[in-house]
Protein backbone atom coordinates (compact mmCIF):
# COMPACT_ATOMS: atom_id res chain seq x y z
CA UNK A 1 0.00 0.00 0.00
CA UNK A 2 1.60 3.48 -1.11
CA UNK A 3 0.27 6.65 1.36
CA UNK A 4 1.88 10.10 1.75
CA UNK A 5 1.51 11.71 5.05
CA UNK A 6 2.10 15.70 5.06
CA UNK A 7 2.98 18.31 7.11
CA UNK A 8 2.75 15.61 10.40
CA UNK A 9 5.35 16.47 13.24
CA UNK A 10 7.54 13.72 12.85
CA UNK A 11 8.66 12.06 16.41
CA UNK A 12 10.43 8.62 17.09
CA UNK A 13 13.33 7.69 20.03
CA UNK A 14 15.43 10.13 18.28
CA UNK A 15 13.40 12.77 15.84
CA UNK A 16 11.69 15.53 16.05
CA UNK A 17 10.57 17.42 13.39
CA UNK A 18 7.81 18.85 10.47
CA UNK A 19 7.96 16.16 7.50
CA UNK A 20 6.53 14.90 4.86
CA UNK A 21 6.52 10.48 5.51
CA UNK A 22 5.90 8.47 1.85
CA UNK A 23 5.37 4.57 2.62
CA UNK A 24 5.20 2.52 -0.68
CA UNK A 25 4.60 -1.41 -0.92
CA UNK A 26 4.06 -1.07 2.80
CA UNK A 27 7.45 0.42 3.82
CA UNK A 28 9.02 3.92 4.70
CA UNK A 29 10.84 5.08 1.42
CA UNK A 30 11.44 8.67 1.75
CA UNK A 31 10.64 11.58 4.97
CA UNK A 32 11.18 15.14 3.68
CA UNK A 33 10.06 18.42 3.11
CA UNK A 34 7.87 18.66 0.15
CA UNK A 35 7.36 15.48 -1.03
CA UNK A 36 5.04 14.63 -3.98
CA UNK A 37 3.63 11.54 -5.35
CA UNK A 38 0.86 10.08 -6.72
CA UNK A 39 -1.07 8.13 -4.38
CA UNK A 40 -3.04 8.68 -1.43
CA UNK A 41 -2.15 11.71 0.76
CA UNK A 42 -3.37 11.97 4.45
CA UNK A 43 -2.56 15.92 5.57
CA UNK A 44 -1.68 16.01 9.31
CA UNK A 45 -0.30 19.66 9.66
CA UNK A 46 -1.13 19.73 13.87
CA UNK A 47 -1.01 16.37 14.44
CA UNK A 48 2.20 13.98 15.60
CA UNK A 49 3.47 10.99 13.84
CA UNK A 50 4.77 8.46 15.46
CA UNK A 51 5.80 4.82 14.88
CA UNK A 52 2.84 2.67 16.06
CA UNK A 53 3.10 0.78 19.08
CA UNK A 54 4.10 -2.33 20.15
CA UNK A 55 3.01 -4.79 22.90
CA UNK A 56 5.23 -7.24 24.84
CA UNK A 57 2.32 -8.43 26.73
CA UNK A 58 -1.05 -9.30 25.56
CA UNK A 59 -3.30 -12.07 26.44
CA UNK A 60 -6.58 -12.12 23.90
CA UNK A 61 -7.36 -15.47 25.09
CA UNK A 62 -7.88 -17.19 22.05
CA UNK A 63 -8.42 -20.04 21.90
CA UNK A 64 -10.71 -21.02 24.72
CA UNK A 65 -11.78 -17.67 26.44
CA UNK A 66 -13.36 -16.15 23.99
CA UNK A 67 -15.93 -14.72 25.57
CA UNK A 68 -13.25 -12.48 27.70
CA UNK A 69 -11.34 -11.96 24.47
CA UNK A 70 -10.88 -13.25 20.52
CA UNK A 71 -8.07 -12.46 17.93
CA UNK A 72 -10.70 -10.01 16.20
CA UNK A 73 -11.82 -8.11 18.88
CA UNK A 74 -8.10 -7.76 20.67
CA UNK A 75 -7.18 -6.82 17.50
CA UNK A 76 -9.40 -3.98 16.98
CA UNK A 77 -8.99 -2.63 20.28
CA UNK A 78 -5.33 -2.80 19.44
CA UNK A 79 -5.38 -0.86 16.55
CA UNK A 80 -7.78 1.73 18.73
CA UNK A 81 -4.73 1.88 20.88
CA UNK A 82 -2.34 2.82 17.93
CA UNK A 83 -0.63 -0.84 18.29
CA UNK A 84 0.44 -2.72 15.26
CA UNK A 85 1.97 -5.82 16.86
CA UNK A 86 1.63 -7.89 20.16
CA UNK A 87 2.89 -10.63 22.00
CA UNK A 88 0.26 -12.86 23.28
CA UNK A 89 0.88 -15.02 26.23
CA UNK A 90 0.74 -18.72 26.33
CA UNK A 91 -2.47 -19.42 29.15
CA UNK A 92 -5.20 -20.16 26.79
CA UNK A 93 -7.01 -23.15 26.77
CA UNK A 94 -5.52 -25.41 25.53
CA UNK A 95 -2.24 -23.94 27.18
CA UNK A 96 0.19 -23.40 24.43
CA UNK A 97 2.57 -25.40 24.61
CA UNK A 98 3.16 -26.51 21.20
CA UNK A 99 3.19 -25.56 17.88
CA UNK A 100 -0.21 -27.03 16.71
CA UNK A 101 -1.72 -24.27 18.83
CA UNK A 102 0.85 -22.09 18.26
CA UNK A 103 0.03 -21.91 14.42
CA UNK A 104 -3.99 -22.12 15.04
CA UNK A 105 -3.24 -18.80 16.85
CA UNK A 106 -1.30 -17.40 14.13
CA UNK A 107 -3.06 -18.37 11.04
CA UNK A 108 -6.30 -17.00 12.80
CA UNK A 109 -4.43 -13.71 13.14
CA UNK A 110 -3.50 -14.32 9.11
CA UNK A 111 -7.38 -14.33 8.35
CA UNK A 112 -8.57 -11.52 10.12
CA UNK A 113 -5.45 -9.67 8.52
CA UNK A 114 -5.20 -6.70 10.97
CA UNK A 115 -2.22 -6.61 13.03
CA UNK A 116 0.80 -8.75 13.24
CA UNK A 117 0.72 -11.03 16.19
CA UNK A 118 3.45 -13.47 17.82
CA UNK A 119 2.40 -15.72 19.88
CA UNK A 120 4.58 -17.38 22.85
CA UNK A 121 5.21 -20.75 24.32
CA UNK A 122 4.58 -21.48 28.05
CA UNK A 123 8.01 -22.82 29.81
CA UNK A 124 6.54 -25.93 31.09
CA UNK A 125 4.38 -28.12 29.33
CA UNK A 126 1.01 -27.15 30.36
CA UNK A 127 2.26 -24.78 32.93
CA UNK A 128 2.40 -28.05 34.90
CA UNK A 129 6.09 -26.19 36.38
CA UNK A 130 8.22 -29.34 35.43
CA UNK A 131 8.30 -30.58 32.03
CA UNK A 132 9.80 -29.10 29.28
CA UNK A 133 10.87 -31.19 26.65
CA UNK A 134 8.52 -29.60 24.41
CA UNK A 135 10.72 -26.52 23.91
CA UNK A 136 13.02 -29.13 21.59
CA UNK A 137 10.11 -29.13 18.37
CA UNK A 138 10.42 -25.25 18.56
CA UNK A 139 11.19 -23.04 15.63
CA UNK A 140 12.09 -19.39 14.53
CA UNK A 141 8.08 -18.77 14.43
CA UNK A 142 8.68 -18.65 18.26
CA UNK A 143 10.57 -15.64 19.87
CA UNK A 144 9.37 -15.85 23.54
CA UNK A 145 8.66 -18.83 25.99
CA UNK A 146 6.52 -17.26 29.67
CA UNK A 147 4.84 -19.14 32.38
CA UNK A 148 3.14 -16.14 32.82
CA UNK A 149 0.50 -15.83 34.76
CA UNK A 150 2.19 -19.04 37.45
CA UNK A 151 6.01 -18.32 37.11
CA UNK A 152 8.00 -21.73 37.29
CA UNK A 153 8.79 -22.19 40.85
CA UNK A 154 11.58 -24.87 40.73
CA UNK A 155 15.10 -23.86 40.33
CA UNK A 156 16.55 -26.34 38.10
CA UNK A 157 13.84 -26.84 35.74
CA UNK A 158 13.98 -23.00 35.34
CA UNK A 159 17.54 -23.35 34.80
CA UNK A 160 17.53 -25.80 32.18
CA UNK A 161 15.01 -23.82 30.38
CA UNK A 162 16.99 -21.14 30.31
CA UNK A 163 19.94 -22.94 29.20
CA UNK A 164 17.42 -24.47 26.42
CA UNK A 165 16.20 -21.18 25.68
CA UNK A 166 20.23 -19.73 25.04
CA UNK A 167 20.29 -22.46 22.74
CA UNK A 168 17.82 -21.52 20.61
CA UNK A 169 18.29 -18.04 21.16
CA UNK A 170 14.73 -17.84 22.76
CA UNK A 171 13.90 -14.69 25.10
CA UNK A 172 12.75 -15.73 28.85
CA UNK A 173 10.19 -14.08 29.72
CA UNK A 174 9.64 -14.01 33.55
CA UNK A 175 6.35 -13.86 35.89
CA UNK A 176 8.28 -13.35 38.81
CA UNK A 177 6.30 -14.73 41.62
CA UNK A 178 6.77 -17.57 43.66
CA UNK A 179 2.89 -18.57 44.41
CA UNK A 180 3.88 -20.25 47.78
CA UNK A 181 5.25 -17.07 49.27
CA UNK A 182 2.39 -15.00 47.78
CA UNK A 183 0.20 -16.46 50.21
CA UNK A 184 1.98 -14.53 52.88
CA UNK A 185 3.57 -11.83 51.18
CA UNK A 186 3.33 -10.70 47.07
CA UNK A 187 6.47 -8.36 47.37
CA UNK A 188 8.67 -10.95 48.83
CA UNK A 189 7.56 -13.30 45.97
CA UNK A 190 8.04 -10.85 43.30
CA UNK A 191 11.44 -9.83 44.76
CA UNK A 192 13.02 -13.28 45.57
CA UNK A 193 11.60 -14.86 42.08
CA UNK A 194 13.40 -11.97 40.51
CA UNK A 195 16.91 -11.92 42.33
CA UNK A 196 16.83 -15.52 41.39
CA UNK A 197 15.90 -15.32 37.39
CA UNK A 198 18.48 -12.82 37.62
CA UNK A 199 21.17 -15.31 39.21
CA UNK A 200 20.11 -18.26 36.84
CA UNK A 201 20.16 -16.01 33.25
CA UNK A 202 23.59 -14.99 34.64
CA UNK A 203 24.23 -18.61 34.25
CA UNK A 204 22.60 -19.52 31.24
CA UNK A 205 23.45 -16.79 29.28
CA UNK A 206 20.21 -16.69 28.23
CA UNK A 207 18.15 -13.54 27.13
CA UNK A 208 16.15 -12.56 29.92
CA UNK A 209 12.64 -10.45 29.99
CA UNK A 210 11.22 -9.66 33.84
CA UNK A 211 7.84 -8.97 33.11
CA UNK A 212 5.43 -6.21 35.04
CA UNK A 213 8.14 -5.29 37.42
CA UNK A 214 6.02 -3.26 40.32
CA UNK A 215 8.54 -3.55 42.86
CA UNK A 216 11.34 -0.86 43.89
CA UNK A 217 13.62 -4.12 45.58
CA UNK A 218 12.77 -5.84 41.99
CA UNK A 219 14.05 -3.32 40.03
CA UNK A 220 17.33 -2.68 41.88
CA UNK A 221 17.94 -6.56 41.13
CA UNK A 222 17.37 -5.57 37.71
CA UNK A 223 19.71 -2.64 37.62
CA UNK A 224 22.25 -4.85 39.48
CA UNK A 225 22.04 -6.73 37.32
CA UNK A 226 22.15 -4.55 34.01
CA UNK A 227 25.52 -3.61 35.68
CA UNK A 228 27.00 -6.61 35.53
CA UNK A 229 26.75 -7.46 32.55
CA UNK A 230 23.70 -10.01 32.66
CA UNK A 231 21.49 -9.99 29.48
CA UNK A 232 18.16 -8.94 31.42
CA UNK A 233 15.26 -6.34 30.17
CA UNK A 234 12.54 -5.83 31.66
CA UNK A 235 8.52 -3.89 31.67
CA UNK A 236 6.76 -2.22 33.46
CA UNK A 237 3.12 -1.55 32.97
CA UNK A 238 0.79 1.55 32.31
CA UNK A 239 -1.52 0.78 35.58
CA UNK A 240 2.02 0.25 38.00
CA UNK A 241 3.40 3.92 36.93
CA UNK A 242 -0.12 5.76 37.26
CA UNK A 243 -1.50 3.83 40.07
CA UNK A 244 -0.38 2.75 43.44
CA UNK A 245 -2.32 0.47 46.76
CA UNK A 246 -4.29 3.37 47.25
CA UNK A 247 -6.72 2.16 44.16
CA UNK A 248 -8.95 -1.01 44.85
CA UNK A 249 -8.64 -2.98 41.84
CA UNK A 250 -7.47 -6.39 41.55
CA UNK A 251 -4.21 -7.11 38.96
CA UNK A 252 -1.19 -9.26 39.25
CA UNK A 253 1.00 -8.26 40.68
CA UNK A 254 -0.95 -5.75 42.42
CA UNK A 255 -0.57 -2.16 42.98
CA UNK A 256 2.39 -1.32 45.13
CA UNK A 257 3.31 2.00 47.08
CA UNK A 258 3.54 5.23 46.08
CA UNK A 259 7.69 4.67 46.80
CA UNK A 260 7.37 1.89 44.35
CA UNK A 261 5.81 4.18 41.72
CA UNK A 262 8.43 6.55 41.96
CA UNK A 263 11.21 4.30 42.10
CA UNK A 264 9.48 2.68 38.35
CA UNK A 265 9.04 6.25 37.37
CA UNK A 266 12.83 6.83 38.31
CA UNK A 267 14.19 4.00 36.36
CA UNK A 268 12.22 4.79 33.60
CA UNK A 269 13.96 8.37 33.50
CA UNK A 270 17.29 6.67 34.44
CA UNK A 271 17.17 4.49 31.05
CA UNK A 272 17.05 1.26 33.34
CA UNK A 273 13.50 0.50 31.85
CA UNK A 274 13.70 -1.21 29.04
CA UNK A 275 9.81 -1.30 27.76
CA UNK A 276 6.21 -0.03 28.94
CA UNK A 277 3.99 -3.28 28.11
CA UNK A 278 0.34 -3.29 28.70
CA UNK A 279 0.07 -6.60 30.35
CA UNK A 280 -3.61 -6.20 28.40
CA UNK A 281 -5.47 -9.02 30.36
CA UNK A 282 -9.60 -8.73 29.64
CA UNK A 283 -12.30 -10.16 31.44
CA UNK A 284 -15.75 -10.45 31.45
CA UNK A 285 -18.07 -8.62 34.03
CA UNK A 286 -18.58 -11.80 35.98
CA UNK A 287 -15.40 -12.96 36.43
CA UNK A 288 -14.13 -9.40 37.17
CA UNK A 289 -16.62 -9.81 40.38
CA UNK A 290 -14.99 -12.78 41.57
CA UNK A 291 -11.51 -10.69 41.81
CA UNK A 292 -10.49 -12.40 38.08
CA UNK A 293 -6.72 -10.43 38.28
CA UNK A 294 -6.31 -8.06 35.47
CA UNK A 295 -6.85 -4.57 33.45
CA UNK A 296 -8.12 -3.99 29.93
CA UNK A 297 -5.32 -1.83 28.41
CA UNK A 298 -4.57 -1.79 25.19
CA UNK A 299 -6.85 1.40 24.35
CA UNK A 300 -5.84 3.65 26.86
CA UNK A 301 -2.08 2.60 27.60
CA UNK A 302 -0.78 5.43 25.06
CA UNK A 303 -2.96 8.17 26.99
CA UNK A 304 -2.13 6.95 30.66
CA UNK A 305 1.76 7.20 29.73
CA UNK A 306 1.22 10.23 28.09
CA UNK A 307 -0.56 11.82 30.90
CA UNK A 308 1.43 10.05 33.77
CA UNK A 309 5.22 10.48 31.92
CA UNK A 310 5.16 13.28 29.22
CA UNK A 311 2.75 15.81 30.62
CA UNK A 312 4.13 15.78 34.22
CA UNK A 313 7.48 16.36 32.78
CA UNK A 314 9.19 13.15 33.57
CA UNK A 315 10.32 12.23 30.20
CA UNK A 316 10.15 13.44 26.81
CA UNK A 317 7.78 11.99 23.92
CA UNK A 318 10.81 10.52 22.36
CA UNK A 319 11.63 8.33 25.50
CA UNK A 320 8.08 7.45 25.24
CA UNK A 321 8.51 6.50 22.23
CA UNK A 322 11.34 4.60 22.51
CA UNK A 323 9.80 2.29 25.32
CA UNK A 324 6.38 1.94 23.65
CA UNK A 325 7.78 1.42 19.99
CA UNK A 326 11.71 1.03 19.33
CA UNK A 327 12.60 -1.38 22.01
CA UNK A 328 10.05 -3.92 22.05
CA UNK A 329 10.84 -4.20 18.48
CA UNK A 330 14.23 -4.28 18.56
CA UNK A 331 13.36 -6.95 21.60
CA UNK A 332 11.25 -9.15 19.32
CA UNK A 333 13.53 -8.76 16.14
CA UNK A 334 10.69 -6.70 14.04
CA UNK A 335 11.20 -3.84 10.98
CA UNK A 336 9.06 -1.17 12.89
CA UNK A 337 9.62 1.08 16.16
CA UNK A 338 11.14 3.49 14.16
CA UNK A 339 10.33 6.62 11.20
CA UNK A 340 12.90 5.84 9.43
CA UNK A 341 13.67 4.69 5.57
CA UNK A 342 13.48 1.35 5.19
CA UNK A 343 11.43 0.40 7.80
CA UNK A 344 7.69 -0.60 8.00
CA UNK A 345 5.46 2.22 7.11
CA UNK A 346 3.80 1.61 10.59
CA UNK A 347 2.75 4.74 12.27
CA UNK A 348 0.41 6.47 14.61
CA UNK A 349 -1.16 9.76 13.85
CA UNK A 350 -2.19 11.29 17.68
CA UNK A 351 -3.29 14.45 19.08
CA UNK A 352 -1.27 15.07 22.85
CA UNK A 353 -2.68 18.22 23.19
CA UNK A 354 -6.66 17.03 23.41
CA UNK A 355 -8.20 15.83 26.73
CA UNK A 356 -10.53 12.79 27.03
CA UNK A 357 -12.31 10.65 29.57
CA UNK A 358 -11.91 7.48 29.33
CA UNK A 359 -15.63 5.34 28.72
CA UNK A 360 -15.06 1.69 28.76
CA UNK A 361 -18.13 0.89 27.56
CA UNK A 362 -16.59 2.06 24.68
CA UNK A 363 -13.69 -0.34 24.14
CA UNK A 364 -13.49 -2.28 21.05
CA UNK A 365 -11.95 -4.76 23.61
CA UNK A 366 -14.81 -7.53 25.08
CA UNK A 367 -12.82 -6.81 28.67
CA UNK A 368 -14.48 -3.38 29.89
CA UNK A 369 -12.52 -3.82 33.03
CA UNK A 370 -10.44 -0.82 33.78
CA UNK A 371 -9.54 1.00 36.86
CA UNK A 372 -9.22 4.32 33.99
CA UNK A 373 -12.69 4.39 33.58
CA UNK A 374 -14.15 8.00 33.66
CA UNK A 375 -10.54 9.12 34.38
CA UNK A 376 -9.56 12.33 32.17
CA UNK A 377 -6.22 11.80 29.78
CA UNK A 378 -4.28 13.58 27.24
CA UNK A 379 -3.66 11.98 24.15
CA UNK A 380 -5.91 10.51 21.41
CA UNK A 381 -5.46 8.38 18.72
CA UNK A 382 -6.15 9.78 15.46
CA UNK A 383 -5.47 7.13 13.03
CA UNK A 384 -3.26 3.74 12.98
CA UNK A 385 -1.39 2.85 9.97
CA UNK A 386 -0.13 -0.44 9.30
CA UNK A 387 2.31 -1.03 5.90
CA UNK A 388 0.88 2.02 4.65
CA UNK A 389 -2.76 1.43 5.43
CA UNK A 390 -5.13 3.08 7.62
CA UNK A 391 -6.72 0.13 10.05
CA UNK A 392 -8.42 2.35 12.14
CA UNK A 393 -9.59 6.06 12.43
CA UNK A 394 -11.48 7.82 14.93
CA UNK A 395 -13.00 10.33 12.07
CA UNK A 396 -13.16 9.20 8.65
CA UNK A 397 -10.55 10.27 6.52
CA UNK A 398 -10.64 12.40 3.76
CA UNK A 399 -7.55 11.37 1.49
CA UNK A 400 -6.48 14.89 -0.25
CA UNK A 401 -6.16 13.40 -3.93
Amino acid sequence: MDLLIKGARVIDCDKDCISDVYIENGIIQEIGPNIQKNCPIIKAEGFILLPSFIDMHSHFREPGFEYKEDLLTGSLAALKGGYTAVNLMANTRPVCSSLSVADYVLNRAKEIGLIDVHQSISITNGFDGKSIAHLDSLDIRVKVISDDGNGVENNKVMLEAMLKAAEKDLIVMSHAEDREISKYDTRLSENISTARDIELAEKADVRLHMAHVSTKEALQYIIEGKKKGIRVTCEVTPHHIALDDKTEYTVNPPLRTEEDVEFLIKGIKDGWVDVIATDHAPHSALDKEKKAPGISGLETAFSVCLTKLVKEGHISLNRLSELMSKNPAELMGLNKGQVKEGYDGDLVLVDIEKMYEIDSSGFLSKGKNTPFNKAKVWGIIETTIKAGEVMYSREEINYDN
